[in-house]
């Protein structure tokens, strides 16, 4: 349990601690020369991985070939499933190194809307507690324990435009209290993703394989207030743009490479003490912001750059069914240090899968190493016929 911080900076602390950033950023800084200045949003939960398929190839998911946690990643991957619907439900104890009760759940699904036009709907329901902290009045008196709290509700529809490109929209309700007790007044806000998503056979020798590319344009959306709108902070909207080809070694094995990059599209958080400086930054609106996020760090083009997420994975592939995953995420120190090396397997039956991931940092002092991950995905089909 911790104390409680001034409703200022409250939302600061929240979205460096969600995010694992918080440990360990004077460490980063003092290892380079260059400022530690990580892009600071409301609602940082939105960018934790859900699901362990994902997390495992190094926290990727915009490129990868469609399955049933799409929601969260590329929803116009949902058009191009066979399977006629699915659920997945998804569980990550977050930060446990550091304290319990931190996780992250999110129950998924999609259904195939059939017809001549290859289409679906999906939802998600995603929420992170963030444990149970301790609250003091300015006195220093404690005040009893208290449970924030963020959650997320959207919905999606995609639509194959052709037998290799699919389209899809999100919209999406997000909602966040800083002390779950009430008192404060809680944030939310409402956003929309346009993502797009394309498959095609490649011949390479005598092997069909398949190219895959992505992209996902996410939160796109209002910002988020939690005290009466006198200030307001962006939510994490995001440009992902990924690809990968899967290969078919011989009838039974086969082999996926992909690579994705990610960049918030938020507006360099002001550090100073620049009170003008500051209250324009909170006037920006999220559209503005997001022009403003292209060029707008304080290190010009280098910087920029140094905000990009990347994201390398493998996957092995045993006759469709037994599943081999190994990943590598980096972004920059200066923006977050996040440095790991990602690893999982997994399972997938006639009416499941289960997949597992696990997080080994490859820089000392991160509160994110050794994250484990479980994810489990049913299929509608395969169920009805087990059940007969």
């Amino acid at each position: 349990m911790k104390r409680l911080i001034p409703k200022h900076k409250a939302v600061l602390q929240h979205s460096l601690l969600a995010l694992g950033l918080l440990v360990g950023a004077e460490r980063a800084a003092a290892q380079t020369t260059e400022v530690y200045r990580p892009v600071l949003t409301a609602m940082p939960s939105l960018q934790i991985a859900p699901d362990a398929r994902s997390a495992a190839l190094g926290d990727q998911g915009v490129a990868t070939t469609p399955d049933v946690y799409a929601q969260h990643w590329n929803p116009a991957k949902y058009a191009f499933l066979p399977e006629r619907a699915g659920l997945s439900l998804g569980y990550t104890p977050w930060l446990s190194r550091l304290t319990s009760g931190i996780a992250l759940m999110q129950l998924g699904g999609y259904y195939s809307l059939g017809g001549e036009t290859a289409q679906a709907v999906g939802a998600s329901l995603r929420y992170f507690a963030s444990g149970t902290q301790v609250r003091y009045d300015a006195q220093g008196n404690s005040l009893g324990d208290v449970r924030p709290n963020e959650y997320a509700l959207d919905l999606s529809y995609s639509r194959a435009l052709s037998r290799s490109f699919s389209l899809a929209v999100a919209l999406r309700y997000m909602h966040s209290t800083l002390d779950g007790s009430g008192d404060q007044r809680a944030g939310s806000a409402f956003a929309a993703d346009v993502a797009g998503y394309l498959q095609r056979d490649l011949r390479i020798g005598s092997s069909e394989s398949l190219w895959t590319l992505g992209f996902n344009l996410s939160n796109i959306g209002t910002k988020m207030s939690f005290d009466d709108g006198l200030t307001s902070s962006f939510i994490p909207t995001k440009l992902s743009l990924g690809t990968g080809l899967s290969y078919p070694i011989d009838q039974v094995h086969s082999l996926a490479l992909h690579i994705e990059a990610s960049k918030l599209l938020v507006p360099s958080p002001i550090m100073g003490d620049d009170a003008a400086a500051r209250q324009r930054y909170y006037d920006t609106s999220s559209i503005a912001g997001i022009f403003r996020s292209l060029s707008d760090a304080p290190d010009g083009l280098k910087e920029e750059l140094h905000e990009v997420r990347w994201a390398l994975g493998a996957e092995y592939s045993f006759d469709q069914r037994f599943y081999v995953r190994l990943g590598y995420s980096y972004l920059h120190p200066t923006k977050g240090n996040l440095q790991a090396l990602t690893s999982g397997v997994g399972l997938r039956l006639k009416a499941f899968r289960l997949d597992a991931s696990y997080l080994i940092s490859t820089i000392k002092h991160n509160p994110l190493d050794q994250t484990f991950r479980l994810s489990l995905g049913l299929d509608y089909e395969g169920l009805r016929e087990l059940l007969k």
